[in-house]
């Protein structure tokens, strides 16, 4: 008879069981003055000014920057891009996505902190809940009382000027994609497209939703540069830190005092830095990836070493390698290696860009026979034309033909085309039999602007005869 392995708990009774499912714990935020939120500022208002002032730019009489999709014209300023161009669509997101990793590499979360979207709206979010519901003490009060006319009407004032924000987010964000001048009236008269409808609704939840409620939680668990930053940072990496070794042990303390005397380093132990962290972290346990690089701890940290009479700097943008007393290498393989290739994209791109033609040709050989003999006894291909005006004026164009010797083109002397528009056009080539040398020959449609020979393309084709010539 086996006898049965007798089992024995070894639960850890000091063991605290967290609930994956838990509920968010709102995060209180203090606002503190310094140089990097004025930096935060100044450049929130720029991006706002830039988002919410581009599209009511003109530019030749339109829109300057206008995503026009039932068209499939893609205006920003003086250039237009067609679907044919989504090669340079591709090549700008790279270029994006490289210069995101150069900054990274050399300066952590910067984008996060500074310029992005989410964290822009959130801080404007967050400046309306302060107006309307009081300081950080006065909002975590006003969220223990009972529901009260106060209270109620608070926080009725917040929601309002959020869903404001929203919808006026939402409207410019639609307003890209159809001219703002006539959205805007349509909107008012109860006329507009059901899909600008339904994309300004989803934009304004969507913003109202995650600046307004969601917030720290799309940077923690929703943003995917929160995961892969951490393979982009190395021991150079300019991050926020706080200065360990200097800092601790943190301990309160009188103003005058010398720390050193009671065996304390210069962290008070305020928490100031927690109350005006965005994500709620304490930048003090280190290096975390809820840091979104703001800077505001700090600012809070400084004007605390000011007030104590301390030298400023015990939380601020550093590197690992400063930290532990090392040389930092701003210069590194990974560093240049981005910035090269950084600079040759950025270089390609702008030169393709110049040099872009704003001319399309496409040619489709006719349907049916390859070739067929005239009356004449002249071999004759016919062709279908495809010629695209992707500038931003109308043009008249002349269509040439080369490659072999004695072809007569039967065409339109010139075509006019509008701008943004398509044109097309069957055409026929005849040739003498005994001009060919081949069954199969190849030759070149031209077409050019006549008021601006620079505007010029050129397309092959085949020229087919008797097999038999």
């Amino acid at each position: 008879m086996t006898k049965k392995i007798e089992v024995k708990d070894v639960t850890d009774d000091a063991v605290q069981k967290v609930d994956l499912y838990q509920s968010r714990e709102k995060i209180y935020i203090r606002r503190i003055k310094g140089f990097y939120r004025s930096l935060r500022v100044y450049g929130g208002a720029f991006l706002f000014t830039l988002y919410f002032g581009t599209l009511w730019l003109d530019w030749n009489g339109r829109q300057a920057v206008l995503f026009d999709l039932p068209a499939r014209q893609f205006h920003i300023f003086g250039i237009t891009f067609w679907p044919q161009d989504f090669m340079l669509l591709s090549w700008a997101l790279i270029i994006c996505a490289f210069a995101l990793f150069f900054v990274t590499v050399f300066a952590g979360r910067v984008w996060c902190g500074y310029t992005c979207p989410q964290s822009v709206w959130t801080w404007i979010f967050m400046f309306i809940e302060e107006k309307t519901e009081g300081k950080r003490n006065a909002r975590i009060k006003l969220d223990e009382q009972p529901m009260t006319v106060n209270k109620f009407g608070r926080k009725l004032a917040k929601h309002a000027l959020w869903a404001l924000v929203a919808l006026w987010t939402a409207i410019t964000f639609v307003g890209y994609f159809s001219p703002i001048k006539e959205l805007l009236p349509d909107l008012a008269t109860f006329q507009a497209n059901g899909w600008a409808i339904f994309w300004i609704a989803f934009f304004t939840l969507a913003t109202y939703g995650n600046a307004g409620w969601l917030r720290e939680q799309v940077c923690i668990y929703m943003c995917p540069y929160a995961r892969f930053q951490a393979v982009m940072f190395d021991q150079d990496t300019l991050i926020v830190s706080y200065d360990e070794r200097r800092g601790e042990p943190r301990g309160a303390r009188k103003r005058g005092i010398d720390p050193r005397t009671q065996n304390l380093g210069d962290c008070i132990d305020c928490e100031l830095c927690v109350q005006v962290c965005p994500t709620g972290i304490d930048i003090r346990d280190g290096l975390q990836y809820e840091c979104i690089g703001c800077a505001a701890c700090i600012d809070a940290c400084d004007s605390v070493m000011d007030k104590m009479g301390y030298e400023p700097g015990l939380i601020r943008y550093t590197t690992e390698h400063n930290l532990e007393g090392k040389k930092t290498h701003i210069l590194r393989p990974r560093l240049i290696g981005y910035a090269v290739a950084l600079v040759v994209m950025v270089s390609l791109f702008a030169y393709v860009i110049a040099t872009r033609i704003p001319l399309e040709l496409t040619v489709e050989r006719g349907r049916g026979t390859l070739h067929r003999i005239t009356s004449d006894g002249l071999v004759e291909n016919s062709y279908q034309l495809s010629v695209i005006n992707k500038s931003q004026q109308d043009h008249r164009y002349t269509i040439d033909i080369s490659g072999l010797e004695g072809l007569r083109l039967i065409a339109p002397d010139t075509i006019a085309i509008e701008s943004g528009k398509v044109s097309q056009f069957p055409v026929r080539l005849l040739l003498d039999p005994e001009a060919l040398r081949l069954p199969n020959n190849e030759i070149y449609f031209e077409v050019t602007a006549l008021d601006d020979p620079s505007i010029q393309v050129e397309t092959e084709s085949r020229f087919f005869g008797p097999a038999n010539f």
